[in-house]
């Protein structure tokens, strides 16, 4: 199993994911008409050119939130999360635009037993997003039920 057990993660401990995933403009059109997002600054590029700051679409936060913390799975969690258990402090410092390469890292902020499910933790993740030039265009505190490694 890739993920940690919730008694593996110290307070402090730092990931560098390695994976990165550069933003595609599907990507970005798909998960807005999926979520039912109309928003003329993730679809409309004529509208984007005449009308906005960045002169382009910007890619959907929402999308943007979902894959910081999709690139920490693999070295955190995979396996190993019981779910989710909320998400506070979300920014986006910066907008995404299609063909930002973006890289994440992880940060364990704090770790405590569960009182109401003997053998699990919590562990609260700060997840953070770059884009290739090392800009932070993400970040956010994320509370994870985790299982506990099992007793042999």
């Amino acid at each position: 199993m890739a993920g940690l057990y919730f008694d593996e993660f110290t307070e402090g401990q730092v990931f560098r994911h390695e994976m990165r995933r550069t933003v595609t403009e599907s990507d970005n059109t798909w998960f807005s008409v999926a979520t039912c997002n109309p928003a003329a600054i993730h679809l409309d590029e004529d509208y984007c050119r005449k009308h906005t700051e960045f002169g382009t679409r910007i890619v959907n936060s929402a999308f943007t939130l979902g894959l910081m913390i999709g690139l920490s799975v693999g070295d955190t969690t995979l396996g190993t999360t019981v779910g989710n258990l909320g998400m506070d402090e979300v920014r986006f410092p910066k907008p995404v635009f299609h063909g930002d390469t973006i890289r994440a890292e992880t940060e364990i902020v704090t770790l405590r037993d569960s009182r109401s499910r003997p053998g699990q933790g919590i562990v609260t993740f700060r997840h953070r997003a770059y884009n290739q030039n090392d800009e932070l265009v993400a970040s956010c505190l994320r509370s994870a039920l985790m299982l506990g490694k099992p007793q042999a």
